[in-house]
């Protein structure tokens, strides 16, 4: 027995610990730089948000043990009870939780605030390993990739009906770990076509995306069947349906919507497609409509859900994002702030606890969300380089980590963590610079709070133990 404690001991991947210290470490000088003021020394040490951070990150070492000491086929066996712990916190949080900054996902114990959103992400991870481990999966089936779907949306959905929306976004970044083992390409690329095409719902009118959608329907078609005469036909019927649609329709009618006037036009010549498809017997034609109008439904939801599912701030920040409106004074007003910030470090920075617009609060939630502007400010471009370069240190360390397993289970946990761990640096990095929405979501082991360390802590040690063992099949 004291053989194999040792050698588990000795298995311990000590370049992963040595990072995450490190970059708890540099989180924690940045959390009390950040909040540092001279009126502070007055007050008792874990009052401040500096100490209280001292204090969550001592719970981490209980974490670490307990993540350790646990057997590694524990997390295999347990995979699916875990994740449904973690969903009924989630569903319990929504009626029994404090609403905090407008988001009602924390259980406030006394001084001590627990966010189940950060646990959920390790369940799920676990859930998700367990099911893309079974020996006769068949990832290419849309069986796989519906039931796939299911156990991220459910911890997905009980988040965003907390109305925290940036934390269920972090979910679906699964779908990259999905592609890693196996989902067929086109299902990625139907997922980054929706992403435009959310993108550029927000950006234009409907009826023009109709028309685009429309021209890149027959392009399609032209690509599947290389014939020039069926297509010019398609094309005809498409622009003399519409063109009779929208004459006929605005004579009678004139004051309705060109929206309504292109799908009216789109929904005639489809009629008329589907007899010429069904004529010559081109099959593949249906499913290059199915497509069409699937992205039309979507991009009609795009609208209803930026409308009246998003909050007004919510809304705001992804306008002034994407260059629809400019409010520098308000939902702006942050992301101005932080660029300001970052800018002003220079090559250097102007160094430690010297950062003007941190010491002035000119950028809220400089602690949490925005704590990387501080590491731009008083440390400068080496700095920052500096912190992004350990990140992707860690990340590159994982993927290595995961390709040496030998459990498959392991594996797909390891990307799932590394998975999880770019998402949240790259958008909560972007969200300073001004490159992504401002969705709140923490920078891992920087941002101040508790939950999100120890969940981030939980996340990379369950890892950590499972490749102590790599060398054992875990199922």
């Amino acid at each position: 027995m004291q053989n194999i404690k040792s050698n588990i001991w000795n298995n311990l991947d000590w370049v992963t610990i040595g990072l995450y210290f490190l970059l708890v470490t540099l989180g924690w000088l940045n959390i009390y730089s950040s909040v540092f003021s001279e009126d502070q020394l007055q007050e008792s040490f874990f009052t401040t948000r500096y100490g209280r951070q001292l204090l969550w990150i001592g719970a981490c070492f209980v974490i670490i043990v307990i993540a350790l000491a646990v057997d590694s086929k524990f997390y295999s066996s347990f995979a699916y009870l875990i994740y449904a712990l973690a969903i009924m916190l989630l569903l319990a949080v929504l009626i029994f939780g404090t609403r905090i900054n407008g988001a009602k996902s924390w259980f406030v114990i006394g001084p001590v605030r627990i966010q189940p959103a950060e646990f959920a992400k390790f369940a799920t991870a676990l859930a998700l390993s367990k099911f893309l481990s079974f020996y006769n999966l068949k990832p290419e089936k849309f069986k796989t990739l519906l039931m796939f779907g299911l156990l991220i949306v459910a911890p997905a959905g009980f988040i965003l009906l907390q109305n925290d929306t940036g934390s269920a976004l972090v979910f679906f970044v699964f779908f990259l770990v999905y592609f890693r083992e196996g989902m067929p390409s086109v299902y990625l690329l139907f997922g980054i076509l929706a992403m435009v095409l959310f993108v550029v719902s927000l950006l234009f009118e409907t009826y023009i995306i109709i028309i685009v959608l429309e021209i890149l329907a027959l392009l399609a078609f032209f690509v599947f069947y290389r014939k020039q005469h069926e297509t010019l036909i398609a094309a005809a019927i498409l622009l003399i349906g519409t063109l009779i649609t929208w004459f006929g329709i605005s004579y009678f009618r004139p004051e309705t919507s060109k929206t309504l006037l292109v799908l009216a036009g789109l929904l005639i010549s489809s009629v008329l497609f589907l007899i010429q498809m069904y004529k010559h017997k081109l099959k593949t034609g249906f499913f290059i409509l199915l497509v069409l109008f699937s992205s039309i439904l979507f991009a009609f939801s795009v609208n209803y859900f930026f409308d009246n599912v998003l909050d007004d701030y919510q809304q705001r920040r992804i306008k002034v994002l994407l260059g629809i409106e400019s409010d520098p004074f308000g939902a702006g007003y942050n992301v101005n702030q932080s660029m300001i910030a970052i800018g002003s470090g220079g090559p250097i920075g102007k160094g430690y606890l010297q950062g003007t617009q941190t010491k002035f609060k000119f950028v809220p939630e400089q602690s949490t969300d925005f704590i990387f502007c501080t590491v731009g400010e008083e440390w400068g471009f080496v700095g920052t380089t500096f912190v992004l370069l350990l990140f992707l240190a860690l990340l590159m360390r994982l993927l290595f980590l995961a390709e040496r397993q030998k459990s498959k289970f392991s594996r797909i946990y390891g990307y799932s963590v590394a998975s999880i761990l770019f998402f949240h640096v790259a958008i909560n990095v972007g969200m300073t610079i001004g490159l992504a929405p401002v969705i709140g979501i923490p920078l891992p082991f920087f941002s101040y709070g508790g939950s999100s360390l120890w969940g981030f802590t939980f996340l990379l040690f369950i890892f950590i133990k499972l490749d102590s063992n790599r060398t054992q099949l875990i199922t």
